[in-house]
């Protein structure tokens, strides 16, 4: 028994120092900044990959865009916008959209312009209408409205944000603005009612004229089985060739249809983000997002986010399909 209590003191006081020097060894380490140490409270150089909840700065992606243009449609985005003078315009620069010089056959212009201060309008091509949608600044619209008393008279609105104008073909017109403004303007060629349109018209067929309104003094028009908002921003009647729809759906809401029609279709989303189906294609847009949707084209829409979508879209309308390539309407 003394010789295994001796054995345990001696172990004992060997391990002693043993203990003693890891210890040491482990305060030395702890003291000793590593890398990780230095980083603590410092932003990470690869928090980008993690950036789950952030936007992506898209524009800082070399030679990135989410732009598409395809035979059947087309997204054009932000980021891939080109500016160039206006001619005929006064302090205003362009961006195209849509023209008929893409595939597909596109029967309308549609640009964005950027009005500067003390800007001014040219006038659209003759046998053109144009309707113009104001989505950021204040513009004065003003219509020549012919002779009265010998002398011409005239009438100006002012729009702002959700305003729009409608100027039929050769219809004489101004736009200025004082301050700036960012317009959407669509401009086509006016196609004449023919066959049984022409008909229902009667010898003298009424013809489109100037309009002038807001968004928000439209109602509501209810479309069996859908669920999104519709305001229509023109007469329904059937001297027009054409109109602009301004339709809203709630986060989650779709459209109920998956759309195949002779129709074609300029849109701009206004407002939210979701998801557009256009073919086998599914695109992820966002409010400053450009679609053209050639005739024919599968299209389908679905909102997401926590917020509206909101966007404006040109349909044609009242025209037999044949009728824009008639004799005499090309």
């Amino acid at each position: 028994a003394h010789t295994r209590s001796t054995m345990a003191r001696t172990s004992s006081s060997l391990m002693a120092p043993a203990l003693l020097a890891v210890a040491l060894l482990l305060a030395i380490a702890c003291a000793i900044p590593t890398a990780s140490a230095i980083a603590m409270g410092q932003a990470s150089p690869y928090a980008a990959v993690d950036a789950r909840q952030e936007s992506l700065a898209y524009a800082n992606v070399p030679g990135f865009t989410r732009s598409v243009y395809a035979r059947d449609h087309a997204l054009i985005t932000p980021e891939s916008r080109v500016y160039g003078a206006l001619f005929g315009w006064k302090n205003t620069v362009a961006a195209w959209f849509v023209t008929p010089a893409m595939q597909g056959g596109p029967q309308i212009s549609m640009y964005q312009a950027k009005m500067k201060p003390d800007s001014e309008s040219g006038i659209p091509v003759a046998g053109a209408w144009r309707f113009v949608f104001v989505m950021d600044g204040e513009i004065q619209v003003t219509e020549e409205q012919g002779e009265a008393g010998g002398a011409a008279t005239s009438t100006t609105h002012t729009l702002g944000h959700g305003g729009y104008a409608y100027f039929p073909a050769d219809h004489a017109h101004k736009m200025v603005s004082v301050t700036g403004a960012s317009v959407l303007i669509y401009e086509k060629m006016y196609v004449p009612p023919s066959g049984a349109v022409a008909a229902a018209l009667g010898p003298n067929p009424p013809k489109p004229t100037m309009v002038v309104g807001h968004t928000e003094e439209q109602p509501n028009i209810p479309v069996e089985g859908e669920v999104f908002g519709l305001l229509k921003l023109l007469p329904q009647t059937l001297e027009w060739d054409c109109n602009f729809h301004v339709m809203d759906f709630q986060p989650g809401q779709s459209l109920a249809v998956k759309e195949v029609h002779y129709n074609q279709h300029g849109l701009m989303l206004l407002e939210g983000k979701g998801i557009y189906r256009l073919n086998d294609k599914w695109y992820s847009v966002q409010a400053g997002d450009v679609i053209w949707m050639a005739p024919f084209v599968t299209q389908w829409y679905a909102a997401l986010g926590e917020t509206r979508t909101r966007y404006i879209i040109f349909k044609d309308t009242n025209r037999d399909p044949i009728a824009p390539y008639l004799p005499g309407t090309m």
